[in-house]
């Protein structure tokens, strides 16, 4: 029986395929991507970088639950396929928004190929912002299901975070919008949502 790949930190940069990479274990204490068939290792994010995370999420899903016409599953990290790269590149977000996700389908029927999400969200890192500032600004372009990129950064305060919102306008995204904390952003991507960038505050304002 062949022995399944295990990667750590050293393996960064190495050139692997995507069966390999699906199929290799990960040494505890990092995140691994796929990006144009290299494998790139991260640490695990931060304590204030999960609680800024679950904050949002916890918005999400419980939008989720009360329009589920809009936004039918939110999960992270996820997994999206990038389309027409000459190598695998399948970034992994911290959470993604699905609108036709296939929840009626046996769980065992489900792969990331088979689903997009219309929105995803990255909380930046100290250890690479250039991930999430730069690199995925790139790639989530090239997904067309995605609607909005959202960009949560803590890194000057975690109970302050900012948020950077990336719409798509076809084939380019438009200007960025900044929204500084203690503001609101509102999108008619999600109708009836509206995010008071506070983590401390309770739920999306009315």
């Amino acid at each position: 029986m062949k022995t399944a790949l295990v990667l750590g930190p050293a393996d960064h940069g190495r050139s692997i395929t995507r069966q390999e990479f699906e199929s290799a274990r990960g040494q505890e204490g990092y995140r691994y991507e796929l990006i144009g068939g290299k494998v790139c290792v991260s640490p695990l994010p931060n304590l204030p970088h999960e609680l800024v995370c679950d904050w949002v999420e916890g918005l999400l899903r419980d939008y989720s639950h009360t329009c589920p016409e809009v936004l039918n599953y939110v999960t992270g990290p996820a997994r999206v396929i990038v389309p027409g790269e000459e190598e695998a590149t399948n970034p992994e977000p911290d959470l993604a928004g699905y609108r036709d996700f296939p929840r009626h389908l046996p769980f065992a029927e489900v792969s990331w190929d088979d689903v997009s999400p219309i929105l995803v969200a990255e909380v930046v890192s100290e250890d690479e912002p250039e991930k999430d500032l730069v690199r995925n600004v790139e790639l989530y372009l090239q997904v067309p299901s995605i609607r909005e990129y959202w960009i949560f950064d803590p890194r000057d305060d975690p109970d302050r975070p900012t948020l950077r919102v990336y719409r798509r306008r076809g084939e380019r995204w438009q200007r960025p919008i900044d929204v500084a904390p203690g503001e609101t952003y509102e999108t008619r991507l999600l109708p009836g949502f509206a995010l008071l960038l506070d983590p401390h505050a309770q739920g999306t304002q009315p």
